[in-house]
């Protein structure tokens, strides 16, 4: 049997919604304890959807996987904090959107099929 991937999406969303409240109490390319904690979130986010798996993933092709695997890489290795504040907003804006829909669509998706499995029962 293998490993449910749903926690690890629910940990997804999660990260989401706490990089949004971290944006929500300021600039995080002007303030670097916000800008450390969106990063941290963001490799958190990047973890866990390491976890989803592969079929999932594909229900989703426009979520580019590879590439937050190597933006988790490079949060993680990146010892000397030179990453581009303006950089990691911009993915903050640009791709946690279409993200947090995937895995907000995948979770409503294993629902219904868990939900249908059970009256089959």
């Amino acid at each position: 049997m293998s490993k449910a991937w749903q926690p690890y999406a629910r940990h997804v969303l999660d990260a989401i919604a706490k990089i949004r409240r971290i944006q929500s109490r300021g600039d995080i390319t002007q303030d670097d304890i916000l800008y450390d904690a969106a990063l941290r979130n963001l490799q958190t986010l990047a973890e866990a959807t390491q976890q989803l798996p592969d079929r999932q993933k594909a229900a989703c092709p426009d979520i580019p996987w590879q590439q937050i695997s190597g933006f988790r890489n490079i949060l993680v290795h990146n010892y000397l904090g030179d990453i581009d504040p303006l950089t990691v907003a911009a993915v903050i804006t640009t791709h946690l959107p279409a993200l947090e829909g995937c895995v907000e669509a995948l979770l409503r998706e294993a629902q219904r099929g868990s939900d249908q499995d059970k009256h089959l029962k």
